[in-house]
């Protein structure tokens, strides 16, 4: 017994030294995050959100950080007066205020043109990665497919993704000759080359809900995924087996905290801890220089946007919005249906005096309606649900020329083929007239 006696305190003193080992392998990395914040400048109708009160959130929170990034999922324009009349850029100009570590895009970053979204990864301050976005040649649009970033001496690799459905959220000529590859097949790919070259793997991406279950499956060589493009934001964080997607709620309402620590021998989240700040312009002042980088920029469109329209009696919804649109489209056109897609709606009408802005916040795509004539047998039932159709008569029906370009899209037409030959107005033009004449809307 005397020999086992003897290396009794060897052992203990080995376990002690792998458990000090371990120690010094564990680092902390903390992600705040951001993700379609959609051009909104100024705070919305329930005083959350901003840039300026954004900035301020982000700011408190870098100053109780260890090995901070900061990092957005993309969409930073489409949404606000400022972003549809200068296309963008001046939004990302402001958003340089932030200070991201990096970006990924999003559907609509594209919204302007392929070429605009370019322009956009040249004006931001921060390194942007898209690693499935190509051209016939298999050419990356973005310069880099992931970024290597240090954080408290933790490498970190940010593989930046965009969603397989981009073909049908964008119009045909605003992705020109650009086109997404398989997103899982893409992060796979990517992930396990950057491996070699970061302790911990992060995917920054644009993508659907039924997307980010794709990745948590992928194993561990994913273990941390942080999204965007779904709007709601989630309660808590998503898990499988350790590995773990966040998202925080659009439009600068949230900024996400997710903490880390790292085993960086191991290449591995030993522990974790995700949280949302709420961004409340009403219990925290803004940021003074991205206050008055808003407020110049709000004053270039304000003789455009800020004039008086109607007066809403009561607040609608985006669902009463939707219907509201349809009924304009009907009667400007004189068509007997019309269909606006439930997405394509981006805001509320608030009670109360409306203004030109408020239709522009709803409806801030720069759409035409387009209409067709069609067999009452060739409507799609989304169209006529509900209503007695003679189906040898002919029908008139009205849709953007964005429903009209992916009418066979999830949350559109659900079907192919019908052809709009007969281009009206711009839609958002069009209800701006409609709401102005209804002077009341009950």
């Amino acid at each position: 017994m005397q020999p086992f006696k003897r290396l009794l305190p060897v052992a203990i003193l080995c376990a002690w030294l792998a458990s000090a080992q371990d120690r010094d392998n564990i680092r902390t990395v903390t992600i705040l995050h951001s993700n379609d914040i959609h051009a909104r400048l100024s705070p919305l109708e329930n005083g959350h959100g901003g840039f300026a009160c954004l900035a301020s959130v982000i700011r408190h929170e870098r100053e109780n950080c260890t090995g901070c990034l900061l990092l957005n999922a993309g969409d930073v324009v489409q949404g606000s007066p400022v972003s549809t009349i200068f296309k963008g850029l001046p939004v990302f100009e402001i958003a340089n205020l932030f200070d991201f570590d990096a970006g990924t895009l999003g559907n609509h970053d594209f919204d302007y043109g392929w070429e605009q979204a370019r322009k956009f990864m040249e004006v931001a301050n921060y390194p942007m990665a898209v690693s499935n976005i190509v051209d016939g040649e298999g050419h990356l649009f973005a310069r880099q497919p992931y970024i290597v970033l240090l954080a408290n001496g933790v490498r970190v690799a940010v593989v930046g993704a965009m969603t397989d459905t981009l073909d049908t959220l964008t119009k045909p000529q605003a992705r020109g000759p650009w086109r997404t590859t398989s997103l899982v097949e893409a992060v796979r790919r990517y992930a396990a080359e950057a491996r070699g070259r970061a302790d911990l793997i992060v995917v920054l991406a644009h993508i659907t809900d039924n997307e980010e279950e794709a990745l948590l499956a992928l194993g561990p060589s994913v273990p941390v995924i942080v999204s965007g493009h779904e709007h709601q934001g989630i309660p808590e964080a998503r898990v499988n087996d350790g590995r773990m997607m966040v998202r925080a709620k659009a439009y600068g309402e949230e900024l996400g905290r997710l903490e880390l620590r790292v085993n960086v021998a191991g290449k591995s989240v030993a522990s974790w801890n995700w949280k949302k700040l709420a961004v409340d312009c009403q219990s925290a002042p803004g940021a003074a220089d991205v206050a008055k980088e808003v407020k110049r920029w709000e004053g270039e469109v304000s003789h455009i946007v800020d004039q008086p329209l109607a007066v809403a009696a009561r607040e609608f919804s985006r669902a009463e919005v939707k219907r509201l649109i349809e009924q304009a489209m009907r009667e400007e056109t004189g068509s007997d249906f019309a269909f606006m897609n439930a997405g394509g709606v981006r805001d509320i009408l608030p009670e109360g005096q409306l203004l030109v802005r408020h239709v522009w916040n709803a409806m801030p795509f720069d759409n035409e309606v387009v209409v067709g004539k069609f067999k009452g047998r060739e409507l799609p039932a989304v169209v006529t649900a509900g209503k007695t159709i003679d189906p040898n008569r002919e029908y008139t029906l009205a849709v953007s020329d964005f429903t009209a370009a992916n009418q066979h899209a999830a949350g559109q037409l659900g079907t192919s083929g019908l052809v709009f030959p007969a281009s009206g107005p711009p839609m958002r033009d069009m209800i701006v007239d409609w709401v102005r004449r209804q002077a009341v809307l009950k």
